[in-house]
């Protein structure tokens, strides 16, 4: 269970004491406007209180008092947490940091709605623990077998029932066997890396493909790769989504099932893992009582790293196969923006012999998954999706390759919408395909 947190001194203001968005961050915001085009709730609806300076102003009337009201905390909600503007602001403002803050103060002093209310604690319920997502998936497999799934979206039954759980079985991939890994898979050839694997949640139950490909591609490249049975999840959906307390129970898992064992590297093949990880220090800030000190946060940190990143400073040493395939690549918002990791897959891809890589327009902008925002928020969601969806199409790829499971589903669903379905994959598989030599038709004919 989560360690309560001390929430200090109830304020008149709208934010309570403990952790709020700091005014030195908010003063670095300039209101220059770089971030604007860069927004995708702004480009949609060009209201300036959903862009990243609105947002920023709504936080600083929050600290000198001002009301937390629906409105002020739907603004905040109906932020996608792409980061976008970070990377795009000339002033280095860090509204990564200020919405994680400004979310975890939104979840403490904000009555939602009573559904609202619901449909959030059941989404934290099932989605960060792997042994509840095991028994929904045999459901959705028997009802993806049967038939069942398809009458129900053809029905438009679920739609009048709630959108948002609509929006959650659109989104679902049609899912295969497990695929279970072992403890220790050792390397092939001489060992150049001991490395642990954080096989996640979602990834772990509804593409678990991803992980056995990760897992064959590390042991291909040297790699001996440890995967803790106890593992669970990292706290990603719920430090994103404000829900601190839970999230930190998460992390402290996280760290007490990887921190004892002597490996160079805890690789993540999800893009909103790893940017959570990378930033467990932030989870803690203001925690004077984190139970977890900054030196061993520091020492965790320093070992987590994407696939790619892995990959690359390792260097190729097993033979790629040619994969003749037209590719276009989609860069997650996590892993782009919020790690930076931008080049490392692109290079891995053009490794690949006989592989075409293809960029995509307006590759910056999210494609409408964010976690859990297709759910919550699945009218914009399904806009960004449609529009990412087009401009993936546009390339005339045969493949859309990314490196998180919440853009897989959300980019094929819309593909599907349009009425012109894409194979997708994980950068993983396609790496693990042509180090197996695997036919790219066939590879692409299972994934569309």
């Amino acid at each position: 269970m989560s360690r309560p947190v001390d929430l200090g001194t109830p304020t008149t203001r709208s934010f309570d004491d403990h952790n709020p968005p700091s005014q030195d961050l908010i003063d670095d915001c300039v209101h220059c406007g770089f971030c604007l085009t860069t927004c995708p709730t702004y480009v949609l609806w060009g209201e300036e209180m959903d862009s990243p300076r609105g947002r920023i102003h709504l936080m600083k009337t929050a600290l000198e008092g001002e009301s937390l009201t629906d409105e002020m905390a739907g603004h905040f909600d109906a932020c996608l947490g792409c980061m976008a503007c970070v990377t795009a602001c000339p002033s280095g403002v860090q509204y990564d940091r200020l919405l994680e803050q400004t979310r975890a103060q939104v979840e403490r002093n904000h009555e939602r709605p009573r559904a609202e209310k619901a449909l959030r604690a059941a989404i934290f319920a099932l989605f960060p623990y792997p042994r509840r997502l095991r028994a929904a998936r045999l459901g959705l497999r028997l009802a993806q077998r049967t038939g069942l799934d398809g009458r129900l979206r053809r029905s438009g039954l679920v739609e009048r029932i709630s959108p948002q759980l609509a929006a959650m079985q659109k989104v679902a991939p049609t899912l295969g066997p497990r695929e279970p890994l072992p403890e220790l898979i050792p390397p092939h050839g001489e060992r150049r890396a001991r490395v642990a694997l954080l096989t996640g949640c979602v990834q772990s139950e509804f593409f678990p493909q991803v992980n056995a490909a990760t897992a064959r591609v590390l042991a291909a490249e040297g790699c001996e790769v440890v995967v803790p049975r106890a593992q669970g999840c990292c706290g990603a959906l719920s430090s994103h989504s404000g829900r601190e307390q839970e999230a930190q129970g998460f992390a402290r898992a996280t760290i007490d099932t990887f921190e004892p064992l002597d490996v160079d590297y805890l690789v993540v093949n999800s893009a909103g893992c790893g940017s959570a990880m990378k930033e467990y220090e932030h989870l803690f800030a203001g925690d004077a009582a984190g139970g977890v000190d900054e030196q061993r946060l520091a020492t965790f940190r320093a070992k987590v790293r994407d696939l790619s990143e892995v990959l690359a400073e390792l260097g190729p040493r097993a033979e790629r196969h040619p994969f003749e395939i037209t590719v276009a690549y989609h860069d997650a918002c996590h892993l782009g923006h919020a790690q930076g990791v931008r080049d490392q897959p692109r290079e891995l891809l053009r490794g690949v012999p006989a592989l075409r890589l293809k960029e995509i327009r307006d590759a910056a902008v999210c494609c409408g998954s964010a976690g859990v925002y297709n759910i919550l928020q699945p009218e914009a969601a399904s806009q960004l999706g449609e529009q990412k969806a087009r401009n993936v199409l546009d390339t005339g790829a045969e493949l859309l390759v990314t490196a998180n499971p919440g853009c897989l589903m959300q980019i094929a669903a819309s593909a599907r919408d349009l009425g012109r379905p894409i194979a997708v994959a994980h950068t993983a598989e396609v790496l693990d395909a042509a180090l197996r030599g695997v036919d790219a038709r066939t590879f692409v004919a299972e994934r569309t």
